[in-house]
């Protein structure tokens, strides 16, 4: 399958953290880099810089609960994000793996067959 985003970011978000998993496209296997942030806002600021450092334009997450939100207040405005309902996220087959890396590498490859739901601007 074709690539379509090659410096994006999967995250898995919880009440009081956040994994982040990027890939980088090259040829052959992507580069992967995982690292664990905080939920307070320094540490969402962290996240954003590190992001940058790799270029990430893309980044992914699910819409369960109300965890996400303040994530996609820091990280909006700089990247293009994806908020996927996470029942369609877990339905996708494939091999047992770490929640950020599966978000990372379905948003890769732009699986269309995943219904994301596109959220913008204000949150309920």
């Amino acid at each position: 399958m074709e690539v379509m985003y090659p410096r994006c970011c999967g995250l898995d978000v919880h009440k009081s953290s956040i994994t982040a998993c990027v890939l980088i496209a090259q040829a052959g296997k992507p580069l992967k880099h995982i690292r664990r942030f905080g939920s307070t806002t320094r540490e969402l600021r962290e996240l954003l810089a590190w992001l940058r450092e790799f270029g990430v334009e893309h980044v992914a997450m699910e819409s369960t609960g109300v965890y996400w939100k303040p994530v996609w207040n820091v990280l909006e405005g700089h990247f293009q994000i994806v908020l996927a309902n996470a029942q369609h996220i877990k339905a996708v087959p494939g091999r047992i793996r770490p929640a950020c890396r599966k978000k990372s590498e379905l948003l890769n490859l732009a699986l269309q067959a995943l219904p994301f739901e596109a959220r913008t601007g204000t949150h309920s």
